[in-house]
């Protein structure tokens, strides 16, 4: 497989210390930055596509990975959570921000 678009994002969910859904805001970031004209132009099946998120996190076992890769639009997903991201915590309240990052990459096999 041959590595043809990366993308990133950022999310955050502000007051529920939610990591699940920081992170899928960081994968929706990183997807309405993405326009691929390649499948029509080439005459390809997104079915043929892999797609690999990596979202970053403090608390990267608290990600329901599962439920991220459901929403995935196409191709044969996988996401996964590692170690990263950045939880900001007020002074005032000791409420918690979480801040989520993501790499989203898309491969086909190499094409002719």
């Amino acid at each position: 497989m041959q590595r043809f678009i990366i993308e990133m994002g950022m999310g955050n969910d502000l007051h529920g210390q939610d990591y699940t859904k920081a992170a899928g805001r960081a994968i929706e970031d990183a997807l309405r930055h993405s326009s691929i004209p390649l499948f029509g132009a080439l005459g390809l099946d997104h079915a043929e596509m892999r797609v690999q998120v990596t979202v970053a996190v403090q608390e990267p076992d608290r990600v329901d990975c599962a439920a991220l890769t459901a929403r995935l639009p196409r191709g044969k997903a996988e996401v996964r959570a590692v170690h990263g991201g950045l939880n900001v915590t007020n002074p005032d309240s000791g409420e918690v921000t979480v801040i989520a990052q993501a790499a989203v990459e898309a491969f086909l096999p190499k094409q002719a």
